[in-house]
């Protein structure tokens, strides 16, 4: 058999392993959602649905993963609404396949009642902002052994993987690096006395949320929980905001309806109100630098280097300029 770097396991063989280790009921069937990152099958039988994620090869170890279990059981155990792994019949969370690149973890996780919903109303995102306030409540100064979000991983490492796609010479790497030294400079005056710490999930945004017809929000998705400052949650949900909703006096609203609905749970400082653009303009550079460093089994498709100048015109750059950041 010729070497391969990765596969996409059959639904059809998938659906029988998953019959014969968990309590499923009849006739299960698998369909995958997505391949990417990790793939995800959704999972249907006459116990429910449920989704199995399929982690890609060496993408989190086996500690990694048991810590993001160890984390969501923690938030379900605090009451919050959320997708949380299940256990098989022999009492185990991971499942181990050997694929032809290697062997792969996968684990069972509950489904998430409601759907997808890429544009709602500011009463919605009033309903966000609680539910994030109530997530931060339980993860402030609650820690996981996985990755901690640093200034270095956060915006020194993922220009250095951009640097493979989008020439240095170029105007828009150019702009990147002019940006990045503004950031660090703003983000490392930072008073961390006023900034909380404690686990965040990094990517809440409407497509890590259902949404059911009654307004009930639940989270999933926890691949990239770590350690760091829980307002580059609340950056990053604004910073998607702005790129969903692009008329400049609704989106103003709707921000505000969230950051209130949050507020009226918990504070935000005055120094993390200060820092969220900043924040949100990272969160750029590290999704453009997971993006890079998947090229080979995700992002091929779509990945380059007009895809890079249209990003940082487009995107990166429009969302500094609404917050009056010019380098």
């Amino acid at each position: 058999m010729f070497p391969v770097t990765n596969s996409t396991l059959s639904k059809k063989h998938l659906a029988a392993y998953l019959m014969e280790h968990y309590s499923l009921g009849s006739a299960a069937m698998c369909s995958i959602i997505k391949c990417g990152i990790n793939d995800t099958y959704l999972v249907s039988s006459s116990e429910g649905k449920f989704i199995f994620r399929v982690y890609s090869l060496n993408w989190r170890t086996t500690n990694e993963i048991n810590e993001e279990i160890r984390f969501i059981g923690h938030l379900k155990a605090q009451g919050l609404s959320i997708s949380y792994p299940i256990v098989d019949n022999a009492g185990k969370y991971i499942q181990e396949f050997e694929a032809p690149e290697g062997t792969r973890y996968g684990v069972m996780f509950s489904y998430a009642d409601g759907e997808k919903l890429h544009n709602y109303s500011a009463e919605q995102h009033y309903n966000a902002g609680v539910m994030m306030a109530n997530f931060h409540k339980a993860t402030e100064n609650f820690y996981v052994e996985r990755t901690n979000y640093t200034l270095r991983n956060l915006l020194v490492e993922p220009l250095e993987e951009v640097k493979a796609f989008l020439p240095e010479e170029t105007d828009e790497f150019a702009y990147m690096k002019s940006l990045q030294s503004y950031l660090l400079n703003e983000l490392q005056n930072a008073n961390e006395d006023y900034l909380r710490k404690g686990t965040i999930h990094i990517d809440i945004w409407f497509d890590n949320m259902n949404i059911t017809n009654d307004g009930k929000i639940s989270l999933f998705d926890f691949d990239f929980c770590g350690n760091g400052w829980l307002s580059l949650d609340i950056a990053y949900y604004i910073l998607q905001l702005n790129n969903v909703e692009r008329d400049e006096n609704i989106c103003k609203g709707k921000v505000n309806a969230f950051l209130n609905g949050y507020e009226s749970i918990t504070s935000i400082s005055a120094e993390e109100k200060k820092l969220l653009p900043a924040l949100g303009l990272s969160m750029y550079f590290f999704y453009l630098g997971i993006q890079a460093v998947r090229h080979d089994n995700w992002s091929n498709s779509f990945y380059n280097g007009t895809y890079l100048k249209r990003f940082i015109t487009q995107l990166i750059k429009r969302y500094a300029e609404l917050n009056g950041i010019t380098v």
